[in-house]
């Protein structure tokens, strides 16, 4: 039987300690020798790879992102029902609906279409940097390398770069603790970017092309198909879910070779290792280190019962290396054997959905990669996001041996 929550001695954790924020793998390593659960003023985290499991297939523990607009008293309706509508919000059958219509356009096939653009654009990318043998790889490489490939999910012309690249910036705005004064632009961009994809939705329905948006208009399951309006809402998802989350990992797996050289010449020797490599930089340093669940009832975690309404956080994190799953967890080697356990892309019904797509764009970027910048170090000390959300850096200047 569960334990009652208030009858748990649960050890306090402060999520912003400086000592934690410098070393937040090897701390929470540390506490799971330990502990099962955290508390925190914002909730419980999950400490051990099964219990984060069995957390994220409990399906009376749902999505937390819409608490961030409860959090900061967003009363606006437009913004609040759209939040309501998205799959990244649904819960139940609804939830189960949407994801059958829709999981069939994320097949492994339909990712690999995209893989000769990817290889293009990071050549692209690199190639006025080649002969500097140094970069300022945030701004110069992992912020322009996702839009361009969400840019052609949809099948949208090369020219409407610019109009994504705007509209990401203001969407993902969403996901911020300043909703109430970024209100304004995203909206704005939302209403902007339905408007383009209304018209997008129409030209696909009458000539279709092998693109995500022909998938979702004709994906149907029972008989049943997306609306107008759902096909514009997974349109916003996946500008929201694929542009934040792939050029932050881009960025932390470039940090993270340029501290373990010898990976990255074997991966420049090796470039068959590109999907490994891609898998245990999301196991060993994934940017997306916890998420957010809600007891929508009572409900058993980790062996408390805790009541509705409590916040609870599984860590990626700590699970991600967990030594009764991985063989020294703490070491980053892009050689162990291929294991997609790790749980940087959640669990349950909520698994990300563009995973695939994901590895892809990850695994597809670091063999251009370490192919173009062999000898790879860091220039100088990097600047982080802020310790909460969608982790990376803000900048991150690299050398290494120009010319190739």
């Amino acid at each position: 039987m569960p334990t009652p929550l208030d009858e748990l001695d649960l050890a306090e954790f402060d999520l912003f300690d400086p000592a934690f924020n410098a070393d937040p793998f090897g701390t929470l390593h540390r506490l799971s020798a330990d502990h099962r659960l955290l508390r925190t003023p914002f909730g419980l985290i999950v400490l051990g790879y099964d219990d984060c499991q069995a957390a994220l297939r409990q399906p009376n523990l749902h999505q937390g992102i819409r608490l961030l607009q409860d959090m900061q008293a967003i009363t606006d309706e437009r913004f609040v029902q759209r939040k309501r509508q998205s799959i990244l919000t649904t819960e139940g059958d609804a939830h189960t609906r949407l994801r059958k219509l829709v999981s069939k356009a994320f097949t492994p096939r339909a990712t690999d279409r995209l893989r000769p653009l990817m290889r293009e654009l990071m050549e692209r990318l690199v190639d006025p940097l080649s002969a500097l043998g140094q970069a300022e790889f945030v701004s110069e490489v992992s912020d322009p390398y996702p839009i361009p490939i969400i840019c052609a999910l949809f099948g949208a012309p090369t020219e409407d770069l610019p109009l994504f690249s705007r509209w990401a910036t203001d969407i993902l705005k969403s996901l911020g603790f300043n909703l109430a004064q970024d209100l304004p632009a995203i909206l704005a961009a939302e209403e902007e970017m339905d408007h383009y994809m209304e018209a997008l939705i129409e030209r696909r329905r009458r000539e279709p092309r092998e693109d995500l948006l022909t998938d979702l208009i004709v994906a149907e399951e029972a008989g049943d198909h997306l609306s107008h309006e759902e096909l514009i809402m997974m349109a916003e998802a996946i500008m929201l879910a694929g542009t934040d989350t792939t050029r932050n990992q881009l960025a932390t797996a470039m940090w993270l070779f340029a501290q373990h050289p010898q990976q990255w010449t074997l991966l420049g020797a090796q470039p068959e290792l590109a999907a490994n490599a891609a898998d245990e930089v999301l196991r060993f340093n994934g940017v997306v280190r916890s998420v957010i669940r809600v007891a929508a009832h009572d409900v058993e975690v980790a062996g408390a019962l805790v009541p509705t309404g409590t916040l609870i956080l599984p860590s990626f994190a700590a699970a991600n290396r967990d030594e009764s799953y991985f063989s020294d967890p703490m070491r980053f080697d892009i050689s162990r054997a291929s294991d997609r356990s790790h749980l940087s892309f959640g669990g349950g019904i909520h698994y990300c959905l563009g995973a695939n797509l994901a590895r892809a764009e990850l695994a597809e970027a670091l063999s251009v990669l370490a192919r173009r910048m062999p000898g790879l170090a860091l220039e100088a000390k990097p600047t982080w996001r802020p310790p909460i959300g969608i982790q990376g850096p803000t900048s991150l200047h690299l050398r290494f041996e120009p010319g190739s």
